[in-house]
């Protein structure tokens, strides 16, 4: 990585991405880390989500993280630290489970468990992925907010600044959806994505990354037949939970096909699944996660 990349670049936010991952150890159990402004009105859900399980991991040694479960109970403050508390709940065997708190304001954000298991081989089957058009036949989402802008024609500052902002991962839609003038369509979407950028050989930081990337676009899929979005200021629009299942080791530094759908919305609540896949068509990972789509007043 590039130390003298410009500030508002893919090279810095990597570097500070993999810096927040990077947990301060306050005493045994106890973690503080920070936040990045992404644009929104809180803490990226993404972000409290792989730094909870980068401080599961400091409390364990010899285990992977298979599987974790997560409310997300408060937004979170940007502008405030995230102390992360870890309950040790069990130690077996060939599995560990751990509990983990997000703590802001002497409240938490969020609450998760996470297990962990000793590397066994078994029984294998998966799975296919489906057919879609490879990455390099595909624009990135980099090149198509321009027409997006253009199209909508008049937009908030607030989101032209969220725009604007640099992102560390690289996302090529396969069915090209414009969030700023949304139409009506299916509730699914396939979103090719990877961090353009070689990164150590370090599975733990592959997962923990992989959990940071799996809570963007997921819940908008639920919006896809309703013609809304994140951006429709009618919409109120949150992760509620999410869930994650990691099946096989992966690399986010090559490409990984984000397949989603969202078999129902109700109650203002949408729920959404998603696979992830490598370049290869294994199934790596498996996302499940309910969100808050409510209609509200109009935003201004």
């Amino acid at each position: 990585m590039n130390a003298d990349a410009p500030r508002n670049s893919p090279e810095t936010f990597l570097r500070e991405l993999i810096a927040q991952l990077d947990l301060e150890n306050l005493e045994v159990n106890l973690f503080r880390g920070s936040s990045r402004d992404l644009g929104g009105r809180s803490v990226f859900g993404g972000q409290v989500i792989g730094q909870a399980i980068v401080a599961a991991t400091r409390t364990i040694e010899g285990r992977v993280p298979h599987s974790l479960h997560a409310y997300f109970l408060l937004p979170g403050d940007i502008n405030a630290p995230i102390v992360y508390e870890v309950d040790r709940i069990r130690d077996g065997g060939s599995f560990s489970a751990r509990r983990i708190q997000a703590i802001q304001h002497g409240r938490p954000i969020l609450s998760m468990i996470a297990s962990f298991q000793v590397p066994e081989v078994g029984l294998e089957h998966q799975t296919a992925m489906p057919e879609v058009p490879p990455p390099e036949a595909l624009r990135s989402t980099a090149e198509l907010i321009p027409e997006w802008i253009a199209a909508a024609g008049e937009v908030h500052p607030r989101i032209l600044a969220s725009l604007a902002r640099a992102e560390v991962l690289e996302f090529r839609p396969v069915y090209p959806w414009n969030p700023l003038k949304p139409d009506v369509t299916e509730p699914r979407q396939a979103i090719w994505f990877r961090i353009g950028q070689n990164l150590p050989d370090d599975p733990m930081l592959h997962r923990c990354l992989l959990a940071y990337a799996s809570d963007f676009n997921l819940v908008g899929t639920a919006l896809r037949p309703h013609g809304k979005s994140w951006y429709s200021p009618d919409m109120v629009v949150a992760s509620l939970d999410h869930a994650l299942w990691f099946h096989r080791d992966l690399r986010v530094d090559d490409w990984l096909l984000y397949w989603m759908d969202s078999p129902s919305s109700q109650g203002s609540r949408g729920m959404t699944r998603g696979q992830v896949f490598d370049r290869q068509g294994r199934l790596v990972a498996s996302v499940a996660q309910e969100g808050l789509i409510r209609l509200g007043e109009k935003k201004t």
